[in-house]
């Protein structure tokens, strides 16, 4: 079996996998970092997502082949050092932005990856950055203000 040295939440790790193996799988089993969920394993929802070299991706369905030296931050690594929450999860806390939790690991990743590529992005720019984010029990609008507050709080 291949080892894969991976660069995540700011430290090498070296696995064993088959190059096919789901980032998901590896982050969850081999790694025990909880923050991305299986949810649909279809790319479809949202719940598995990361970010990848500061881009949103889901892992459910990107090989832990093709990271390469591409640099992976779970939700785990989205908190300093000392504990303080990034200021998307801060938000999310504020303004209640979560119910169940299904979606909540997708939404706070989709949301950092946004405020990555533009940090004072309109209404219209988030609901389009969460368009793939599947939230069951329709706390769309808590989020959106969530995420208006990060925009003001960074």
């Amino acid at each position: 079996m291949p080892k894969y040295t991976l660069h995540i939440n700011g430290s090498e790790k070296v696995v064993d996998a088959e190059p096919e193996t789901p980032l998901l799988y590896v982050l969850r089993d081999y790694l025990e970092l909880n923050g991305p969920k299986f949810g649909c394993g279809l790319s479809q929802c949202g719940s598995c997502m990361v970010l990848v070299d500061g881009n949103a991706v889901t892992s459910c369905v990107r090989s832990v082949d093709s990271i390469g030296a591409s640099r992976v931050i779970t939700l785990e690594g989205l908190s300093s050092e000392n504990g303080k929450l990034h200021p998307v999860q801060e938000a999310f806390v504020e303004e209640q932005a979560a119910q169940c939790g299904y979606c909540l690991n997708g939404m706070v990743m989709a949301s950092v990856g946004l405020l990555n590529k533009n940090p004072n992005p309109g209404e219209e720019e988030i609901k389009d950055a969460l368009q793939m984010n599947l939230c069951r029990c329709s706390t769309h609008t808590r989020i959106i203000k969530a995420i208006k507050r990060a925009v003001k709080n960074q």
